[in-house]
């Protein structure tokens, strides 16, 4: 089957020029900024009255990051003082942008929400940092349409957490902390690699709710979702991976997908003003692309892991995971071992396993990146 376009691409067919001929609004205006440690990084927020336009770019020396904001009046503070990996930040009005002075290398996110920036800065590495270097990291504008960013959003969804622990394996292991050491892991490599932004649904152990993890990714418009497992299954051994169908494959899935399914997502997708029939095709298409592309991920992870580790015989297999099923992001769940298996569970806590699966996983998304969002990745 040949690549169809994808959801956006469908969905801005049907909208057509629909906002065309709306006029900006004239005398945009930064109301507020703050800037504040988070998350063993930093986080930049600011409000805007109107429409905006941005851009955010980054450059090396020095190591910055450059938040451009066309036609806007700065109301805020002239000055922003030191946060965690972010030195400072300053006004600069006569090219109206804020320059935003870094420690080091880190990774960037940025994310809008109505009138609202938020710009999340955590850890980089040098190589990562210099490829975000080499053109605009993301743009949008506020109050107006969604962000566009230069690279595919990759979200990490680590398997259970706080009040959830998850699997017990036969040792004692919690399957939270493993699957939150195993997705930082993947989210390193993944950034050095610079081929796509990394988000995470938790970056602790703190609980979060099934259908808050789907809305995270569809929130941000995530080109792919990737959720870590480490269940229990008696007798089963080695690594898997899951996508969302009605019916499960076998009884093994089966069980999995009533174990991790505490509540059900009801998203909807946001479709345009349109009549009932274009309504149903729209979801049926984007329904379909989504099918597809988590397919297509799924044999990636298949090939790549092969390569390594040991897999569970018949390796794809289907079940109704609730945490796959945003209707607009492809998606799978990728169980790494098994920590009822004592061989699965010793390797499991091993970091270098941990990472020889991270390299498996990293190779598996940056050859689906290049087959599904060949466009939106930069060369290097």
């Amino acid at each position: 089957m040949s690549d169809s376009p994808g959801r956006r691409q469908l969905l801005q067919m049907a909208l057509g020029l629909a906002f065309a001929g709306v006029p900006a609004l004239a005398e945009a205006a930064v109301t507020a900024a703050r800037l504040a440690r988070a998350d063993g990084g930093s986080r930049l927020t600011i409000a805007v009255n109107s429409a905006t336009r941005w851009s955010l770019r980054a450059t090396t020396r020095p190591a910055r990051l450059v938040l451009s904001l066309p036609g806007t009046t700065w109301r805020g503070p002239a000055r922003l003082g030191a946060a965690g990996l972010v030195r400072g930040a300053r006004w600069d009005n006569a090219n109206k942008r804020l320059l935003i002075d870094l420690a080091g290398p880190v990774s960037v996110q940025a994310e809008e929400d109505g009138r609202q920036l938020a710009v999340h800065v955590t850890p980089g590495t040098q190589p990562g940092f210099a490829r975000l270097a080499r053109g605009t990291i993301a743009e949008g504008r506020l109050g107006g349409a969604a962000a566009a960013s230069s690279l595919p959003l990759v979200v990490l969804d680590p398997g259970h957490g706080g009040k959830d622990p998850g699997t017990i394996g036969v040792n004692g292991t919690l399957e939270k902390r493993i699957t939150l050491a195993a997705a930082l892991e993947l989210k390193r490599q993944l950034e050095a690699g610079g081929r796509c932004r990394v988000a995470l649904t938790r970056a602790r152990d703190a609980f979060v709710s099934l259908d808050g993890r789907v809305e995270f990714a569809r929130k941000r418009e995530a080109a792919l979702f990737v959720s870590l497992h480490a269940d229990s299954a008696p007798g089963a051994r080695g690594a898997s991976v899951y996508t969302l169908s009605d019916r499960a494959s076998d009884a093994l899935s089966a069980r999995l997908a009533q174990t991790q399914n505490r509540a059900d997502a009801a998203g909807g997708l946001r479709l345009p003003d349109v009549s009932p029939e274009v309504e149903r095709i729209l979801y049926s298409l984007v329904r379909q692309e989504t099918k597809v592309g988590s397919a297509r991920m799924a044999r990636f992870v298949v090939d790549s892991l092969g390569r390594s580790v040991t897999l569970l015989p018949n390796t794809h297999r289907q079940a109704s995971f609730a945490v796959l099923k945003a209707p607009d992001v492809p998606s799978v769940l990728v169980e790494m071992g098994f920590l009822s298996d004592r061989r699965d569970e010793a390797a499991l806590n091993r970091a270098a396993h941990r990472a020889l699966l991270a390299r498996s996983m990293t190779r598996a998304i940056h050859g689906w990146l290049a087959q599904h969002h060949a466009g939106m990745i930069h060369a290097g």
